[in-house]
């Protein structure tokens, strides 16, 4: 009866929520932070490569393919020969699909893959996978899945936008 009343603990609402606040903080700024800066918008013509002139593009040729779900898919083969004195680790390629109606061209930015083997079907690697030395040769398959409706069906205009070497 004559003792002390101790004071009841009431819960720390301020503290939890100062500290909810930093978390959510905390969790915006590393996401902001993982994000990579995105490069040039693919749809925009860049700059060629300074190397590309040391690489020789023949015996190019294109075919397509539909799939069961009606898909088409264009594909560009190639050879690639090497003719600088760096070896080859990537090469970026931008690809101008013009049409006969007076639009810009749809351009498009793609990595080069080499085709590794042909049977039973064509398998492709990056060229990291398989650099190409100075004075190497490689076939190459660049693939295409969304070309607009009104590409005119003719042989893109190409050109190695990036190229990496060592």
């Amino acid at each position: 009866m004559f003792s002390e009343r101790t004071p009841e603990k009431s819960f720390p609402t301020t503290a939890v929520a100062i500290a909810a606040v930093a978390v959510v903080v905390l969790v915006v700024v590393l996401v902001l932070m993982s994000r990579k800066p995105s490069g040039p918008p693919p749809n925009v013509p860049q700059a060629v490569s300074s190397y590309a002139d040391s690489l020789d593009v023949t015996n190019v040729n294109m075919s397509q393919s539909t799939s069961l779900s009606g898909g088409t898919s264009t594909y560009i083969d190639g050879h690639l020969a090497n003719k600088g004195n760096k070896t080859i680790t990537g090469v970026t390629v931008q690809v101008f699909f013009a049409n006969d109606v007076g639009n810009p061209p749809q351009i498009m930015t793609v990595p080069l893959s080499l085709i590794r083997t042909r049977e039973p079907y064509v398998d492709t690697e990056p060229v990291s996978a398989a650099p190409i030395a100075p004075g190497g040769e490689a076939d190459f398959r660049l693939i295409f899945e969304n070309i607009g409706d009104n590409w005119n069906q003719q042989l893109p205009v190409m050109h190695a936008v990036q190229v990496s070497t060592k």
